[in-house]
């Protein structure tokens, strides 16, 4: 899928903490820029509400059971909700099962203000292995990324697919450069490429160069695999932290 012109850093209109404004769809489609197909999307999103529908049945006892450890251990709300940004800039609110200790985010500068060293590994992966405000359930819950099954959610209201970039934070897309316009062009993923292919293990610019080409390559055949290759993935930690 011919993605490429959608790549032009001159498309992106500004970065703000709540949207990103690129331009809307029909501007795309003026310009003359492919988009996936219209079988693609509607096998996509039908796939999406069907499994996301049956999963979250599925594991609805899990969650209950998630939710009450998470507010035995720590105070503070279980759910963890986080502005990221969407397909076309649209903000939307992905959910997360809580793994961090409360005031997380002031936390994190008084961590990465005390030491040059996790200053480095964050501006390298934009993560920390061992952060020290992940509680033990967190840890848990992360290694098995089982933290985000509530984005499920997310794909059933059709704010996410199944399949596709991970959801960006408006202070990271910069750091997507040109590839930001076409990274936005599809719904963000609960799995995507990046996320079988090193996750955390890798540096920014190394997902960022996933994420592109996911989207210059996407197809139903391509999201099964991703699918097929999702669940090993998970269940041996990989590059989950």
């Amino acid at each position: 899928m011919a993605l490429e012109n959608l790549t032009s850093t001159s498309k992106i209109a500004s970065i703000a903490p709540d949207v990103v404004s690129i331009p809307s769809v029909v501007d795309w489609l003026a310009e003359g820029w492919v988009t996936p197909s219209l079988l693609l999307r509607t096998v996509k999103r039908s796939l999406d509400i069907v499994l996301s529908l049956v999963g979250l049945i599925l594991v609805l006892p899990f969650l209950a059971l998630a939710l009450l450890v998470i507010a035995i251990e720590s105070p503070g709300f279980p759910l963890y909700v986080q502005r990221r940004v969407g397909r076309y800039g649209a903000p939307f609110d992905l959910i997360k099962l809580r793994t961090m200790v409360p005031r997380a985010e002031e936390r994190l500068i008084e961590c990465l203000a005390s030491s040059a060293a996790l200053m480095e590994e964050w501006d390298r992966a934009r993560k920390l292995r061992m952060d020290p405000r992940v509680t033990r359930v967190g840890r848990f819950l992360r290694r098995l990324s089982l933290d985000e099954i509530p984005q499920l959610i997310n794909v059933l209201f059709g704010q996410m697919s199944l399949v596709g970039p991970r959801p960006v934070l408006s202070d990271e897309a910069p750091l997507f450069g040109g590839s930001l316009p076409l990274v936005l062009s599809v719904r963000p993923g609960l799995t995507g490429l990046w996320a079988v292919s090193g996750r955390s293990d890798l540096s920014y610019q190394e997902r960022v160069a996933l994420e592109a080409t996911y989207v210059r390559e996407c197809s139903l055949r391509g999201d099964l695999s991703i699918i097929a290759r999702t669940i090993p993935w998970v269940l041996k930690g990989g590059g989950a932290y």
